[in-house]
């Protein structure tokens, strides 16, 4: 284990944090709150401990995937832990508990909450708690490798432990290139977002902070009602949002280079595109009671289609007292979640595909045993190793799904709210049923299941493995 370049690393992600931290200080700074002192502390801390930290340097800059897995697990922690001081220390959040629960919701992208009244925060507060979904969305070491390339091509090993989805590629042949890349189209959905939000009236800070909530898939909001006070053109613009960051992002680099053919021929695009139309429709007619007229039934159905799928966890009404076949469908979007490749949580669209056909795979082998077929996706040939990685994924997804449920069930409350919170955690979409509604929090949740949840959102932003390989006796063993 090269530890002086896992040091170097984690100093590297201290000097981001105070950097990231910059920006609710300014906003503090500007509507002259108390709390902003709270941001210029812990700024002051972190470059004080990097700098210490930093003034030892690698001896070896060479790391494998056991060091990247490490890296990227313990980097996503010590930015939680930090990010939670400014909740904590400002008094808004009632323990450091729960500050840190908020923090990890929101860099995970969750958008599960334990406050009951959001617009009770101060703005630069707000403005943090909105703005680490957009620094979780991309990933914190996906940024750090596109400004600081850290080890040449075995930098590859950060961004496979980081990147959301089955398999990992690089956009162009240097991986510091594929990171710019990113996050270049990151920046750039989110000025645009920005932009209409504000032609569509809302002022600079609102349109900001719930750009980075929507285009990070977080969920958080500034009010209360979450997104439901908006007008219908607002909601519109958050729809169109959620939708493209809910996206392979390599989708938007190959329109980009100019190839319509090849991104939009992508497979998982149309089984994503086709889950939220046939969704939606479902909903609507089920729902169609509930409303006016059909439009608003249709709106309103869509939105929370697209919300729960991309893992956004906005929401326009309280879709809790829905019929329960609607809140089904509501359910398994939230176990099944976005693309491969977006900033968007859950199972994955690709590794669903991939699944059902090495499952009809297996059925036509019974049939046809002397047969070999292959999986096919996209016109390429899906490696077993690919194949297999699903299929252990899915395993442990399942082992850590069931247990957190067991341990979460100790607090008593009923199996809807259990399984939901569960469910919505782990897959990073915030929101449940129940006790954990759109109208409802975490703030119930005793200490001990606040941290099984937040075991659960790390691990399902991380896709399992680098947690495990973090908290494994074996990766610290000494060979």
């Amino acid at each position: 284990m090269n530890y002086s370049v896992i040091r170097y690393i984690l100093c590297r992600v201290l000097e981001f944090a105070a950097l990231f931290m910059t920006l609710p200080l300014l906003v503090g700074v500007l509507y002259r709150e108390k709390s902003a002192l709270c941001f210029l502390y812990v700024i002051a801390g972190c470059l004080i401990v990097s700098l210490i930290g930093r003034r030892f340097k690698p001896k070896s800059q060479v790391f494998y995937a056991k060091e990247g897995f490490v890296t990227v697990s313990l980097s996503w922690i010590i930015l939680s832990l930090i990010g939670a001081l400014p909740f904590y220390l400002s008094g808004e959040f009632p323990t450091y508990t729960d500050a840190l629960f908020e923090t990890i919701s929101g860099l995970t992208t969750t958008g599960a909450t334990i406050l009951t009244d959001v617009e009770g925060l101060s703005r630069c507060i707000q403005f943090w708690r909105c703005f680490t979904h957009w620094i979780g969305g991309m990933g914190v070491l996906v940024l750090i490798l596109a400004v600081l390339p850290l080890s040449g091509s075995y930098n590859m090993h950060l961004m496979r432990a980081e990147s959301p989805g089955p398999s990992v590629g690089k956009l162009v042949p240097k991986i510091k290139n594929t990171a710019m890349i990113l996050y270049g189209i990151y920046l750039a959905i989110t000025l645009i977002e920005i932009t209409a939000l504000m032609l569509a009236g809302l002022n600079l800070y609102e349109a900001a902070t719930l750009s980075f909530s929507t285009t990070g898939t977080g969920g958080f909001g500034l009010l209360n009602t979450s997104i439901g006070s908006y007008s219908t053109t607002i909601q519109v613009i958050f729809i169109v949002f959620m939708l493209l960051c809910g996206i392979n992002f390599q989708i938007f680099y190959l329109l980009l280079i100019k190839k319509p053919k090849e991104a939009l021929g992508s497979e998982e695009l149309r089984y994503y595109l086709g889950i939220v139309l046939a969704a939606s429709i479902l909903i609507t007619i089920n729902v169609r009671g509930f409303f006016a007229d059909g439009f608003q039934a249709f709106h309103h159905s869509l939105f929370q289609v697209v919300s729960v799928m991309t893992t956004t966890g906005f929401a326009t009404l309280d879709y809790n007292v829905w019929p329960e076949f609607s809140r089904s469908i509501i359910f398994l979007l939230t176990l099944l979640g976005a693309c491969a490749g977006s900033t968007g949580g859950g199972f994955k669209v690709s590794r669903l595909i991939v699944l059902l056909r090495s499952i009809k795979n297996e059925i036509f082998s019974v049939v046809h045993p002397r047969s070999i077929k292959k999986i096919h996706m996209d016109g390429h040939i899906v490696e077993d190793g690919v194949i297999k990685s699903i299929q252990v994924y899915t395993m442990i997804y399942a082992i850590i799904f069931l247990g957190s449920f067991v341990l979460v069930s100790l607090n008593e409350f009923d199996f809807v709210t259990n399984i939901t919170a569960v469910a919505t955690t782990f897959n990073n979409v915030g929101p449940g049923f129940n006790m954990v509604g759109p109208a409802g929090n975490y703030a119930a949740f005793s200490g001990f299941s606040k941290f099984v949840l937040m075991f659960d959102m790390l691990a399902g932003r991380l896709e399992l493995l680098p947690i495990l390989v973090l908290v494994s006796p074996r990766t610290w063993k000494r060979c």
